[in-house]
């Protein structure tokens, strides 16, 4: 796991999409194009905003043949809800970076195919080859994905009821806690370790608590997050805020600051 305390949420999001950029352009021209995993919620929208403007400005790579899975998705939503995750992730990126609706995935959460959506979505996953890198939030609570605490660290993509923690830390986007679906459909921890890299962003001092238990506190089922401590390939991106409650964060600056040219995240 490498950790890198940054100074702002702005840095953050620039050495973000700096990696997914360089994954992209390694990918590109070759017999897989790059597969990225994409997290919604407000953590990687910076990061988004900012693969969007380098794509405009013709500076980043071409996107062609990638592909993208979702972490999650809502269960009970009309299809092209406004909040459904799909919509949100082509809206907020993929749309803007000229990815056409077939190289966009996500959960099914249809009624008829509900028992079998996690199965079938695993099924996507592998036949794409697996997911190349994995962009991740976490939840004040230490949820990854919505795997909430108490979820199985071994767990695969099924469905999730939601806490009343979750549903009120979403009710913004829906106008209120009851407007929120019961239920989700989610990639699960033992889904998001199979993804080659992670990258973890978080920002602001309402996630420090969760940082520090999922970076430097025992591995535990009660903080989803802390599975990250298990992959071989971890990265965790924060600003000074979120950084705020590392014991050991001074050593990962350090780290960062003198580590080999060639050694990129």
């Amino acid at each position: 796991m490498e950790v890198v305390p940054l100074a702002t949420a702005a840095d953050v999001a620039r050495l973000a999409a700096d990696t997914v950029e360089a994954l992209v352009r390694r990918r590109t021209g070759t017999e897989r194009p790059a597969v990225l995993g994409l997290a919604t919620g407000s953590s990687p929208l910076p990061t988004y905003a900012e693969l969007v403007a380098r794509h405009r400005a013709g500076t980043g790579p071409s996107y062609a043949g990638v592909q993208t899975f979702n972490l999650d998705e809502y269960v009970g939503l009309p299809a092209g809800h406004e909040q459904s995750y799909l919509t949100t992730i082509r809206r907020d990126l993929t749309d803007a970076l000229g990815l056409a609706p077939e190289q966009v995935h996500g959960p099914d959460p249809s009624p008829d195919g509900l028992p079998e959506a996690g199965e079938r979505y695993e099924a996507e996953i592998e036949a794409a080859g697996g997911i190349d890198l994995q962009v991740l939030g976490i939840g004040s609570d230490g949820h990854l994905a919505f795997n909430e605490p108490g979820s199985s660290l071994g767990s695969r993509t099924r469905l999730k009821t939601l806490t009343e923690e979750t549903r009120r830390d979403n009710a913004r986007f829906f106008g209120s806690p009851d407007a929120v679906p019961q239920h989700v459909l989610t990639q699960g921890l033992g889904t998001i370790l199979r993804a080659r890299h992670l990258l973890l962003l978080a920002t602001g001092e309402g996630k420090a608590e969760a940082v520090a238990a999922a970076v430097e506190g025992p591995l535990s089922a009660s903080c989803p997050a802390s599975v990250l401590q298990l992959h071989p390939h971890a990265s965790i991106l924060l600003d000074e805020p979120a950084a705020a409650r590392l014991v050991r964060r001074d050593h990962y600056r350090h780290v960062y600051a003198v580590k080999p040219a060639w050694q990129v995240l």
